[in-house]
């Protein structure tokens, strides 16, 4: 019965995780797949584990490896590193207990809620990161950093030169900024209205339309 409440508890967890915190924010279907199908695995095991003389040593030594085949690709990001983890560790928490006690249930709601408040859209909404190749080759910070905030839209607090090919002419620049108050672009945008309008329209040139 305790292996049972183990195995509900890790699913309602991995279910949280998944399907209420991480799909509803970034949408990325084929890391559903990956994050449940690591947390189960990972739990059977360590549950097979947890029941001969092999002992825990072997269990965080699959964490380990299970961790650098996967995080081999180059198509996770950070934040997603975190998911990947946190499905792991629940794995482990769950797999590696003989009950479901105080200590081992607060764990998995300390990891589910960590990874919602970290990660949620409210937490620094107007911090911006982008890798961009410019169609010109910048040798001059101080005049990158001018191109990129009138680019942007907003304040530059970090840029990073990645590589600058002077024969094709381009910039590669990672670059993080902060984007302008909400409330200050709804006052720009009526500003913007109410300047005089220039009659483009084909009409305006002279074209029937």
């Amino acid at each position: 019965m305790d292996r049972l409440l183990l195995v509900g508890a890790d699913l309602v967890a991995i279910y949280l995780l998944t399907f209420v915190v991480y799909f509803p924010r970034h949408h990325r279907r084929d890391l559903v797949a990956a994050f449940l199908g690591v947390n189960v695995g990972v739990l059977a095991v360590a549950m097979v584990l947890g029941s001969t003389s092999v002992g825990i040593g072997m269990g965080m030594g699959l964490f380990g490896v299970l961790s650098i085949i996967r995080l081999r690709s180059y198509e996770i990001a950070q934040h997603e590193i975190a998911y990947y983890f946190s499905a792991l560790a629940l794995g482990l928490l769950t797999g590696l207990s003989e009950s479901l006690d105080l200590l081992h249930a607060g764990l998995m709601v300390l990891v589910v809620a960590t990874l919602y408040a970290g990660d949620h859209p409210r937490l620094f909404p107007r911090h911006r990161q982008r890798e961009l190749r410019l169609d010109s080759a910048y040798t001059d910070e101080e005049a990158l950093r001018a191109h990129l905030e009138v680019l942007l839209g907003g304040r530059v607090l970090n840029l990073s030169v990645k590589g600058i090919d002077l024969v094709n002419d381009t910039t590669l620049v990672e670059v993080r900024y902060v984007v302008p108050n909400a409330s200050r672009a709804a006052v720009a945008k009526p500003r913007e209205r109410s300047s005089p309008r220039t009659d483009d329209s084909p009409r305006g040139r002279g074209v029937r339309a």
